[in-house]
């Protein structure tokens, strides 16, 4: 795990202050050009690694550095700073584009890749820093966690915070719609894959034997080494197929993948793709859906898919019909809506709240504090755990007061937090019990009564 006493936060920092003071002011650009640096250095331990596990099985692999040779971190990193950005600028980055999706699972991300770093002393520093980083000798977790770090510095990027959803909302989520090994798991709006690979690590913490376990103070786990999965395909399957996600941003997809890679995740399946678009047709596919998708957005009605029976251009309610789409029967979904979703009177507004309680076990709404998604957004949200198919008897609503952190733009960490309770008692709660004062359950017959109404200031709690 990352501590302040290793030094790889300041570390990281320190890249982050280089790129900014060298003119690429933008985090969602310096985040993906510091992400094409540890392309490029993973790239070589994974080439390394695949050749000499080759030999020891008596095995033929062709490195693709073959006839390339300059192209290796190894190599270009030791040059001066002028002849390292002629090469990686010239020759490095026309490499990687062309080996080709079926050459390495790095570089399908990679086709579309632009270097603009400026100067030959940014990158030279750059190089320097994630030399000290040393990633090739970090296990998978120290792995993840250092990409995480970088990752949070789109909490406070402005406009681009929107691609972040704070992680303990995330484990919160993935803890309420609990998926196991083997179920397959989607993220429609994934940016940078945060909910794909929380699940991921749930799955593997559920089947990790305990006394191997370690928890953070912040309480994510660390040791996932999985050793209850004795069934080798399901392992596989775990690592390779399990997990999809799509992005209509082509930056977002690179980060994205690039995140699961250094979770552990060799293959993973972030796809470039507009879900709401004509382009895509999956349809019951999926056993969990997780997803944050954009809100207040809007498409061009052109290019809006003809599968949606809602008739609207409100990306956050076409969302929701994709989401029932993509479920399997049985499969169960957990996404943040803002709550416009839970009351707006208009027809597709209506549509969308029927899905939720007429085609499906509609098991909660959590409403939560609009200070959640500060300092870039103040939007008030909710989280709708849903399963599709069954019987909607009676919702469990919970009034979301504290999340662990002050409400304000600074968001320090407080003693008031309501997410304990609510992954102890969901279960208890979606059965028709009512545990606190902040839960409150409503029949479905006054749902409808109250045209689907599902904003929770319209019903009284129960005493």
């Amino acid at each position: 795990m990352i501590t302040n006493g290793n030094g790889i936060k300041q570390k990281i920092d320190s890249l982050w202050d280089k790129f900014w003071s060298g003119g690429i002011s933008n985090p969602l650009t310096a985040i993906e050009q510091m992400s094409y640096l540890i392309f490029l250095k993973r790239l070589e331990d994974v080439d390394n690694s695949n050749v000499a596990s080759a030999k020891r099985r008596n095995k033929k692999f062709n490195s693709v550095f073959i006839g390339n040779e300059d192209c290796r971190w190894s190599y270009w990193s030791q040059l001066s700073g002028e002849q390292m950005i002629k090469l990686v600028r010239d020759n490095v980055f026309d490499f990687l584009r062309n080996l080709g999706s079926e050459t390495s699972s790095f570089t399908q991300y990679m086709q579309d890749a632009v270097f603009i770093i400026p100067k030959a002393s940014l990158l030279q520093e750059a190089v320097n820093i994630i030399e000290d980083l040393h990633i090739t000798e970090q296990n998978i977790d120290v792995q993840g966690d250092l990409y995480e770090y970088l990752l949070m510095q789109l909490t406070t990027a402005g406009k681009n915070g929107q691609f972040r959803t704070p992680r303990h909302i995330i484990r919160m989520m993935v803890k309420l719609v609990d998926p196991k090994i083997g179920d397959r798991i989607c993220d429609p709006a994934c940016g940078t894959s945060g909910f794909l690979f929380n699940a991921y690590m749930h799955i593997l913490e559920q089947n990790t034997s305990k006394d191997v376990l370690e928890y953070d103070e912040e309480g994510n786990p660390h040791h996932l080494i999985g050793d209850k999965i004795t069934n080798k395909k399901l392992f596989k399957f775990l690592k390779t197929h399990s997990l999809t996600g799509y992005d209509f941003d082509s930056t977002m997809t690179r980060i994205g993948a690039m995140n699961l890679m250094l979770h552990g995740i060799d293959n993973p399946n972030i796809r470039y793709m507009d879900t709401l678009s004509k382009t895509y047709n999956e349809k019951e596919l999926y056993d969990i859906v997780l997803a944050n998708p954009p809100f207040k957005g809007s498409i061009d009605e052109t290019d809006v898919n003809p599968r949606f029976k809602t008739k609207t251009k409100k990306t956050e309610l076409l969302f929701i019909e994709l989401i029932y789409d993509l479920l399997v029967p049985g499969g169960r979904a957990a996404v943040i809506v803002p709550t416009g979703v839970l009351f707006g009177t208009s027809k597709a507004h209506i549509n969308v709240r029927k899905i939720l309680i007429d085609k499906c076990k509609l098991e909660g709404i959590i409403s939560m504090p609009s200070g959640v998604f500060k300092p870039y957004a103040g939007v008030s949200t909710a989280v709708v755990v849903f399963q599709k198919g069954g019987i909607t008897d009676n919702v469990w609503f919970y009034d979301m007061e504290a999340d662990g952190f002050t409400l304000d733009d600074k968001r320090n960490k407080t003693d008031k937090n309501d997410i304990p309770d609510i992954v102890k008692h969901f279960t208890v709660g979606r059965q028709g019990l009512s545990p606190n004062k902040k839960a409150i359950k409503v029949t479905v017959k006054e749902i409808r009564e109250n045209k689907y109404d599902l904003s929770i200031s319209r019903y009284k709690p129960i005493k």
